[in-house]
């Protein structure tokens, strides 16, 4: 990608950054790589330096003196994601949020809470506890709570309690001009004007800063029970997840890992007395009554599909074991095949055709000889591949992108998106195409409308950043 800026124009913008910073900005070369990739099986693009930020304040004057001299911008927070949003293609300044994670005004009695773009979901959830509440969107990794919005993230709990989209009640985002704006509030709805709150919610960086969040919170259940559950084939897992769901049963979590994610899950965690057999996670939230209520439901569902008698885990030191074996997937597909590098694919589709989706894939995947661990958040019909491919192999690289274009063309085939919570990014640029067509070009027109210069992130969602008016 071409640079927005030339090299003396770049050199000026980081010498004003530097006056006005000192030592918070770095130009060191392990602080910069370490901020041009994130977790995906992708080439470090490191930025020209790093700021690390204190403040909204800080970051609108940063941001200005950027769009001074042109400097490209890469918000970033502690570089979990996975389509390389916080890569620098065009250089540039990664603004470095992590330092910005004060939790700045709690309302127990509305249940809502405002943080700085820096607090992680588990430092929140720290802090709530002792107040009955909780923050339920879990993407697995400990993610800053601005790096969650701005790629609309969900996870494990979106099958009951949504994604960033619904958690969100407003923002503070600084534009690519430096100028600072508040979307949404405290009110649990509004008419008033346009929703910018949902505009920038799951805009990867591309439109402004977000610097603050305002998050809707949930009530700590009385009752929480894990449970996991084998099936002799993954039809028959399936078909009890798709039973589940359209029963009306308010599952908190329901995932599915096939044989081969499990064996790794098994080997990595350690996890003693389970088998290598496609495998259901469950979780039930609510009263005590509800709880055993849920459980059984699901439990007769599962029967029928030959499921297992359920193995649970009631303990709060039981649960966290379960599912942090759950979220450390990705790194137990890794270590399953040594070497290889993971390539995370994110489709989702309608609960109804998730069954014959992941039956064409599998299929898809012993033709193609790759291998390739399924996990997913089945409950709301996302699920995912870990494509395990030798980097030093073109021709292994080769099979698996074939393999993701046709999982994307067959999601969409069957009414679904190439991205259930991943995003855009870099990754994903020509499925958006296939996927929206001609709702692209109005996408770009809002960023060249937000973002005239084409300096906020530039690269990611749409390729190049849009042209700047004079070149």
């Amino acid at each position: 990608m071409e640079r927005v800026t030339g090299a003396e124009e770049r050199r000026a913008a980081i010498e004003a950054l530097r006056q006005r910073f000192g030592d918070r900005l770095s130009v060191n070369p392990g602080v910069r790589e370490q901020h041009g990739r994130g977790e995906a099986f992708r080439p470090c693009l490191p930025p020209d330096a790093v700021l690390f930020a204190r403040s909204t304040a800080e970051v609108a004057l940063a941001v200005e003196i950027c769009a001074a001299h042109r400097l490209p911008i890469v918000p970033f927070g502690v570089g979990t994601s996975l389509e390389g949003h916080v890569a620098a293609p065009a250089g540039g300044l990664s603004i470095d949020l992590s330092g910005m994670n004060r939790i700045l005004e709690t309302n127990a009695e509305d249940q809502d809470v405002l943080v700085e773009a820096g607090v992680t979901r588990k430092q929140l959830n720290a802090h709530l506890r002792d107040l009955g509440l909780f923050f339920p969107i879990d993407p697995g990794a400990d993610a800053t709570i601005g790096g969650m919005a701005a790629t609309r993230a969900s996870g494990t709990n979106a099958v009951r309690y949504g994604t960033m989209r619904e958690a969100v009640l407003g923002l503070t985002v600084v534009l690519t001009d430096g100028r600072t704006i508040r979307t949404g509030g405290r009110a649990r709805k509004s008419a008033a004007g346009y929703d910018l709150t949902r505009l920038f919610v799951g805009s990867e960086g591309t439109l402004g800063v977000i610097t603050e969040v305002r998050l809707r919170l949930h009530p700590l259940p009385e009752a929480i029970s894990a449970a996991v559950c084998a099936f002799p084939t993954v039809e028959a897992a399936v078909r009890t997840v798709i039973q589940t769901i359209q029963a009306g049963v308010p599952v908190a979590r329901i995932e599915l890992l096939d044989p081969v994610q499990m064996e790794a899950c098994i080997r990595y965690a350690r996890l003693e007395g389970f088998e290598p057999a496609p495998t259901l996670f469950l979780e039930f939230h609510g009263s005590t009554a509800a709880v055993a209520e849920q459980a059984e439901a699901v439990r007769a569902i599962a029967a029928e599909e030959g499921g297992s008698a359920f193995r649970w885990a009631s303990r709060p030191e039981e649960r966290n074991r379960l599912w942090q074996a759950r979220h450390d997937a990705y790194y137990a597909a890794l270590a399953f095949r040594p070497g290889a590098k993971g390539w995370a694919t994110d489709v989702c589709v309608p609960i109804s055709r998730l069954a014959e989706c992941i039956e064409e894939t599998r299929r898809d995947l012993e033709e193609s000889k790759i291998v390739a661990p399924i996990v997913g958040h089945v409950g709301d019909g996302n699920f995912h591949l870990v494509l395990l491919v030798d980097p030093a192999d073109p021709a292994e690289i080769a099979r698996a992108e074939a393999v993701n274009h046709r999982l994307v063309h067959r999601a969409l085939a069957m009414g679904g998106t190439c991205t259930g919570e991943h995003g855009i990014g870099m990754g994903k640029i020509e499925s958006l195409l296939e996927e929206h067509g001609p709702a692209v070009p109005v996408m770009a027109a809002i960023k060249r409308a937000l973002d005239p210069l084409g300096i906020m992130n530039p690269g990611k969602i749409f390729g190049a950043a849009p042209a700047a008016p004079g070149g």
